[in-house]
């Protein structure tokens, strides 16, 4: 396909917004097609973009994530998204810290490692019982809803037009550019999103705790501050497709927020519920689908925001027939059928 391609995109979440403003800075007519008011799982995350915990913490490829992280800094200049880059804190108990050591070791991250007083500067309120942590600050962080907002000004000023309606095909357009998360119904025009398993995610806000900060991870729970509240999260519940609170899955989270700072163990928070989807090998879905004239950019788990200017380089690649880049293959929709 060549410059100039009429492109419709499905879905205005992260994935989706970062292709079709690359599209459109390639030359493309595009039109993005969401019947959704606010994306759900776009918004519905704490933002971080953080190739070197998910790494250590979930074994994912650390070349890959980094490398899309590293595209960060065009899309901030070129849509206005702001990136807090202070960096995340690792606090926990010793065995799980040494663990989270050694993990830093095998990537060649070379951590700060804080004492207590500069760790209560870094996050103040934080358990006096967290008197020992690692700073990396390989890892930034955005705020969902402002960086959605911002990407869409921008895709609107570079010409794109967006429909409050699903998509329902390729239609008139040359491409299809499906970035949908779970959703299914364009399943008839893609068979590899029968591939993709839900994943509810469910988040809790603290409103009254607000402003900068490093953002933490812990074993099993994670915290970033914003500008709408203390972000704890996140449960993972696959199979689960519909984006509904269910306080009774929460638990973990309320405990984790109150072993992290004392002062939340009796506070009211608010709870997000979103639906993310995910692949069996945990990488999206990026690339041709078996069917014509259709492009997948999909199913990126819990890492969409990390990702998207990787995923809408290669989307934008495969519109206009240029080389999709190393990591393409990684993505490339057809490696379950191969397989």
């Amino acid at each position: 396909m060549s410059r100039g391609a009429s492109v419709i995109v499905a879905g205005a979440g992260a994935l989706g917004l970062a292709s079709a403003l690359a599209l459109a800075d390639a030359g493309c007519s595009v039109t993005v097609c969401d019947p959704a008011e606010t994306p759900q799982a776009s918004t519905v995350a704490a933002g971080m973009l953080a190739p070197v915990f998910e790494a250590v913490l979930d074994d994912a490829p650390f070349d890959l994530l980094i490398a899309a992280r590293n595209l960060w800094p065009a899309l901030e200049a070129r849509a206005g998204v702001a990136l807090d880059r202070s960096g995340t804190m690792a606090v926990g108990e010793p065995a799980w810290l040494a663990r989270v050591a050694r993990g830093l070791a095998r990537l060649d991250v070379r951590p700060t490692e804080l004492l207590r007083t500069t760790i209560e500067g870094l996050a103040p309120g934080l358990a006096p019982e967290f008197d020992h942590a690692l700073l990396v600050r390989e890892e930034w962080r955005l705020e969902p809803s402002q960086a959605l907002a911002a990407m869409r000004k921008a895709a609107e000023a570079a010409g794109v037009q967006f429909r409050r309606e699903a998509a329902v095909g390729v239609g008139d357009a040359d491409i299809l550019v499906i970035a949908t998360g779970a959703d299914q119904r364009l399943a008839g025009a893609a068979p590899e999103l029968a591939g993709l398993t839900p994943i509810r995610g469910q988040i809790l806000r603290f409103m009254d705790v607000r402003g900068a900060g490093v953002s933490l991870r812990t074993d099993g729970a994670y915290a970033a501050p914003a500008s709408d509240g203390l972000a704890i999260g996140a449960t993972m519940e696959p199979g689960i497709a519909e984006a509904k609170v269910d306080p009774k899955t929460l638990g973990p989270l309320v405990a984790a927020a109150g072993r992290l700072y004392p002062a939340l163990a009796e506070a009211t928070f608010a709870i997000s519920a979103g639906v993310r989807a995910a692949t069996a090998d945990g990488l999206p879905l990026v690339g041709p689908s078996s069917t014509p004239r259709v492009i997948l950019a999909t199913g990126a788990r819990r890492n969409g925001w990390l990702l998207a200017p990787l995923v809408a380089q290669i989307v934008t690649a495969c519109v206009t027939g240029r080389n999709p880049g190393p990591y393409a293959a990684r993505f490339d929709p057809g490696r379950f059928a191969a397989a």
